[in-house]
């Protein structure tokens, strides 16, 4: 009897036939994406490539099950397809250790396959596969989980509601699955330094890896040597604590000696900006003039002066303290630790100063001792469970998008808590007609981005062939690069401005009666000299542009009758894990007018219960 034998009874030879053939992506190898992984494997989907930029910490080990102790440091990519693939042999499986956003994965790869899956940790990332998903015309199965609590959302151009339709509140919750690698936000630095260097000083350590053999392992053994020697060097640091040179230590270890590590690996840092080293000895020459009082200032962000003094002095504080409970130990028992308490002044000064330093090495904005503490204590813990069960509803509702049968997928909440339902399925609900991300017609632009200029866009592509009249502007992500009043930009060539192959340019109409928005994605192609330098390969459809839905919103959400579709943030990542709330959430804005637009909240949503037929969805209601 074949492995697919039940497979093809429960789903039918045309579907699994079709899956078979299928080529899918999965973004994000975390805990939502190891179980998924595991599901797209046993179900039999015939190529599946992967793509997360992570590297495994221990502390992923309690729930990312396909990951071991002797993988810690390692592509999380890389060692999920090889674990993974030992579970169905006949499914091709791809990694790609890299960042979702690197000019590699445009537009054109999207379209090579029939459905993507996100199993992100950040809101910028999901946004980024929505728009990418929208412009590849590629359906989107979008999933997260925060707590117990999780979602899945489908989302398909022109028939469902985007990620972005739906504006999300800021949330109180955040991922930390990069605060070891390549942290991008103030809160991995925070976890950095809450849920790491802390705990490796004063408490347990979480890191230290036990000896392994490896002897015969040729491309492991480098590796296995890296973590002892890292493990060593710590050991040995909070060995020598409250002695003089303690402080110099631990400072250059974490902020210069690790960050020089790191700086080797050249090409985790070809698509973003690389970290700049500290030096304790530098720092502390500069810093002779600050008081140590400047920790009680929590209200305004420090200086790289004013963190140095606060961290020396924090360290020389909880130093004192944990001495003393070691004297104090009676013989025989386990060695004293101190534990993070956000109200606890000398743990809450070390990790903001520590938290803070390691932002300026990243170059990520600083936050007030105040900040600190509100984001500190807001980690949510990742349950193995919810992530199981979001990774099946995926894959449930995959097989309804891969029919073709949008009137019968749904959007499902899981809430455990709920006095009515654990799982709550919701109709699909159509695009908002004013979503700045997918109201807009989507057309491919060819160019040769060494010799195009801007002007060439508007004359040329625009206004001969669009009929854009003398009201339009262009815009890009990052701001306006053309409208009436601002031409400085016309003669620029698109390579000058920062536009190339994975970028998008969305371009507005001024009219009494405007078409809707146009987003240009960017295809770059080297042209004939003799031939322009774009093309336009097919004519977008620019019918006028709906009225504003604002009013009409407003009235319904006065009259309770407003239904988010997104009850729980999709996107939800939790705190030492890796699937949790989205970080922060800003409507798109236009940056020259520094505008933020403004939209009514939507309240919570009225649950719609849908019997389904489908012998395969059991669960699904």
């Amino acid at each position: 009897m074949g492995r697919d034998k039940f497979a093809k009874q429960s789903l039918g030879t045309s579907l699994y036939g079709h899956i078979q053939q299928s080529r899918v992506l999965m973004v994000g190898a975390g805990g939502i994406g190891c179980e998924l992984l595991k599901n797209l494997a046993l179900t039999g989907f015939g190529d599946i490539h992967i793509v997360d930029l992570d590297t495994i910490d221990l502390s992923n080990l309690n729930r990312q099950f396909l990951f071991r102790q002797e993988h810690i440091k390692k592509s999380k990519a890389l060692v999920a397809r090889e674990s993974a693939g030992k579970f169905n042999p006949k499914v091709n499986i791809e990694a790609h250790h890299a960042n979702i956003k690197d000019p590699e994965f445009n537009v054109d790869w999207f379209k090579s396959f029939t459905v993507v899956f996100n199993a992100l940790d950040n809101l910028d990332a999901r946004r980024h596969v929505n728009k990418m998903c929208l412009a590849a015309d590629i359906p989107l199965i979008e999933s997260g989980t925060t707590g117990f609590d999780g979602q899945v959302h489908v989302i398909r151009k022109g028939k469902t509601e985007c990620y972005d339709c739906n504006p999300k509140e800021a949330p109180k919750s955040y991922p930390t699955c990069t605060i070891r690698s390549t942290p991008s936000q103030s809160i991995h630095c925070i976890v950095w330094a809450k849920s790491y260097l802390f705990a490796e000083i004063f408490g347990v350590s979480e890191d230290e890896t036990p000896e392994l053999d490896h002897t015969e392992d040729r491309e492991n053994s480098e590796e296995i040597e890296n973590l002892r020697k890292e493990a060593m060097a710590l050991k040995e640091i909070r060995e020598s604590m409250g002695s003089p040179e303690f402080p110099r230590r631990l400072f250059n270890k974490v902020f210069k000696e690790d960050i020089d590590r790191l700086l080797s690996t050249e090409d985790m840092w070809r698509h973003r900006r690389a970290p700049e080293p500290l030096d304790y000895e530098q720092v502390s020459t500069s810093s002779t003039d600050v008081s140590p009082s400047v920790a009680q200032q929590d209200q305004r962000v420090w200086s790289l002066e004013e963190n140095f003094v606060v961290f020396s002095d924090s360290l020389r504080r909880l130093s004192d303290r944990l001495e003393a409970l070691k004297s104090c130990a009676a013989a025989g028992e386990a060695p004293p630790v101190l534990s993070f308490d956000k109200d606890d002044v000398d743990t809450l000064d070390f990790v903001a100063a520590t938290a803070n330093l390691r932002s300026r090495i990243f170059g990520i904005e600083n936050k007030s001792k105040f900040d600190i503490k509100q984001m500190a204590g807001n980690i949510i813990p990742a349950i193995a469970t919810t992530n199981a069960m979001v990774a099946g509803l995926c894959v449930l509702q995959a097989f309804k998008v891969m029919k073709d049968e949008y009137d019968r997928a749904r959007d499902v909440l899981l809430m455990p808590r709920s006095l009515d339902r654990v799982l709550n399925p919701l109709q699909l609900q159509k695009p908002k007609p004013d979503c700045p991300v997918c109201s807009p017609a989507q057309a491919l632009l060819e160019v040769d981005t060494s010799r195009a200029t801007l002007k060439e866009l508007v004359e040329d592509v625009l206004r001969s062939q669009l009929g854009y009249g003398d009201e339009l502007s262009v815009e890009t992500s990052e701001g306006i690069i053309y409208e009436p009043d601002l031409e400085d930009n016309l003669t620029k060539k698109f390579k000058e401005m920062g536009i190339s192959g994975h970028s998008f340019v969305v371009v507005r109409d001024g009219e009494d009666e405007p078409r809707i928005d146009l987003c240009l994605s960017i295809s770059d192609k080297t042209m004939p000299e003799d031939a322009k330098p774009l093309h336009l390969p097919a004519k977008p459809d620019l019918p006028t542009k709906p009225k504003s839905s604002a009013d009409h919103d407003h009235a319904s959400a006065t009259n309770g009758e407003h239904a988010e579709a997104n009850g729980v943030n999709p996107g939800v990542k939790r705190g030492a894990a890796d699937a949790g709330l989205d970080q922060e959430d800003q409507e798109p804005h236009r940056k020259r007018g520094k505008v933020l637009e403004e939209r009514p909240k939507p309240k919570d949503p009225d649950f719609i219960v849908v019997e389904d037929s489908a012998p395969i969805v059991i669960d699904d209601d």
